[in-house]
This record gives structure tokens, sequence and C-alpha cells, in this order.
């Protein structure tokens, strides 16, 4: 039996197959006789075998080439890269690219797009001078309640030495110790300036 696309035929012949024919024709599986059945069965089988083979042949190929290629010191990593250089470079000359990449040229020079990307740029300036401000804002306000609580704790260290004690080991019950009272007032002092 002569199957299409064998034979030293050109690969860009069409693998129509008898049954797509015969429906094309008008006719169904069922319309079809025992040895039409068989022949198709047959041929099925076939094709599927030489599918098989040419799955091991390139499976060989494959493994041929990959020894060369280690031959030669190219690395996977630099096959990948040189496929995906090729696959862009393919991308880059389609006709989807040139065509998307011609409307993107047209819509970055319309006037909407230029006013967009002007407005956006000031707003991110705006932004970005607020929270520069905020910024400074807020460190000179911590510096100042840091200054703050230094010379208040200082200044309660001081009154606790001068103030005369009965005992070395005993601390009057009216006054907290000094590094409470720093808290305290570091608390105060942070609630009145925000």
């Amino acid at each position: 039996m002569n199957r299409q696309g064998f034979g030293g035929a050109p690969s860009s012949i069409n693998f129509s197959t008898r049954t797509t024919e015969t429906s094309i024709n008008g006719c169904s599986s069922s319309d079809l006789t025992e040895e039409d059945l068989d022949s198709l069965r047959f041929e099925l089988s076939k094709t599927e075998d030489e599918i098989q083979t040419l799955r091991q042949v390139l499976l060989a190929k494959e493994k041929y080439a990959a020894d060369i290629r280690r031959q030669l010191g190219m690395s996977p990593l630099s096959n990948i890269k040189q496929n995906l250089s090729k696959s862009w470079q393919e991308v880059q000359t389609s006709a989807p690219y040139l065509t998307a990449s011609a409307t993107l040229e047209d819509i970055s020079h319309s006037s909407v797009y230029v006013r967009t990307r002007e407005s956006l740029s000031h707003a991110g300036q705006v932004t970005s001078s607020a929270l520069s401000s905020m910024g400074m804002v807020v460190t000179r306000r911590l510096a100042e309640m840091r200054s703050w609580c230094d010379v208040i704790c200082v200044s309660i260290f001081i009154f606790m030495l001068q103030t005369p004690q009965s005992s070395a080991s005993s601390k009057p019950t009216t006054q907290p110790e000094p590094h409470h009272q720093c808290a305290h007032y570091e608390t105060l002092f942070y609630f009145q300036i925000f």
C-alpha cells in the first residue's frame, strides 16, 4: 500500500488519512467495509511503529549532538543562551512584534501620553519632596525629644544628689527612680509634640 508522505516525497505533503478523505466524500466510519477497517488498522499500526522509530532516532541524535557540544566545550547554559538569543531575534523580526513596536512608538509620541508622563513625573517629585520634608521634621522632633529627656534626666539626677537621704540603702517613697521619671517626661513630651 502506498502511503502519503513517504518514498522520498517532500515533507510538505499533506498527511491526510483515508478516514479523513472518506469523511469528506460523505462516508462515515460505519460505511467502511471490514477490509477497509483492517487496512486502516494496519496503516495505523505501521504509522505508530514509524513514530516510535523516529522518536528513538531523534533521541539518539540529541545525545550525539550533546556529546559534540561537550567536546566543543559548549555548556548546556551557553546552549540555552544561544537558543534564547536566536529566539529573541526571531521575535524581534516577526510581523506582530514590529506592528506592536510601531504602535507603541506612535503612542509614546501622542500628546496624551506626554501629558500623562509629565503629570506623573510632577506627582513623583511632589511626593518625594513631601516625604523628605516629613522625614526631616520627624528627625528634628526626635532629636529635640532626646535632648529634652537628657536635660530632664540630668536635672533629676542632680536633684537626687542634692536631696539628703536618711540611709544609703533606703530611698524616699515619694520620688520615683530617675530612669522611670525620665521615661515619664519623655512620654509626656512626645504627646505634646505630636
